[in-house]
């Protein structure tokens, strides 16, 4: 989907997108927020993580295709109704970034979750091996690689495999707050070059009734100027007839002496 001619129609529709795209990321937080309560709960199982990865991975891909159709909207070419459209953007800018932060607040919480889970299970895991607890999550790059060995093979089998998946989710958790951390520095920069460019298109409007009103003040004088040099010439050519009538009467008078 391409707008690039820049007309009001086609702001429009990209504009109804976008927000359209802002409520499915709303509606899914809400969903995502609601599997996130149920983390660590007797409600807690395998299918209700896989569908919160699938809301992830769809709410992730639908920021960043509205982040694309955001960029797009902005560099659409500036037209007359140029503050309109800023503010319409500046809106949709607003919308976009409290849907964002919501369901990045929401990873967070699902992340901070998925630590506490990893917590618990290799503690109990230390506990029914023999090993102190240690309250840590589990590490692949130890300063002391023999330990970690040791202390992997005494996590039970079932616990070293769930862990592993726990902390593979959490890493893409992170990855994903990464990935909106991003997202919102591009809107910031859309918002302040939309600014600069509202800024430059006022400047030479004024810029232009500057120069339109000295050429409408000098326009006024020439005129005038001109209006006044009719009035001479027409009282010239006046003064003249009057005095080609007098000399005519004079010159009448003489000959018929």
């Amino acid at each position: 989907m391409s707008y690039q001619s820049g007309t009001d129609s086609d702001a429009n529709r990209l504009a109804q997108t976008i927000g359209s795209n802002i409520q499915k990321i709303t509606q899914h937080t809400a969903e995502i927020q609601r599997i996130v309560n149920q983390l660590g709960t007797p409600q807690d199982t395998t299918e209700l993580r896989q569908q919160l990865q699938q809301k992830q991975q769809y709410v992730n891909q639908l920021a960043k295709e509205t982040d694309r159709y955001m960029k797009e909207f902005g560099s659409l070419p500036p037209r007359a109704e140029q503050r309109q459209r800023k503010i319409q953007k500046d809106r949709l800018v607003g919308d976009f970034s409290n849907a964002l932060a919501a369901f990045q607040k929401i990873q967070r919480q699902a992340a901070q979750k998925e630590k506490e889970f990893v917590a618990r299970v290799r503690a109990s895991s230390r506990v029914s091996g023999g090993l102190p607890d240690d309250g840590g999550l589990l590490s692949y790059e130890s300063e002391s690689q023999p330990q970690a060995q040791v202390q992997d093979d005494a996590i039970r089998e079932e616990d070293l495999v769930l862990i592993k998946e726990r902390e593979t989710s959490i890493r893409q958790l992170e990855s994903d707050i990464i990935g909106i951390n991003e997202i919102f520095k591009d809107l910031g920069m859309m918002v302040h070059e939309q600014g600069d460019t509202i800024d430059s298109i006022e400047a030479n409007v004024e810029t232009a009734e500057i120069h339109v009103q000295s050429a409408s003040r000098q326009l006024t004088r020439a005129a005038e100027y001109q209006s006044k040099s009719r009035k001479k010439i027409c009282i010239l050519i006046v003064v003249l007839s009057v005095l080609a009538v007098v000399i005519g009467l004079i010159i009448w008078f003489s000959l018929k002496k």
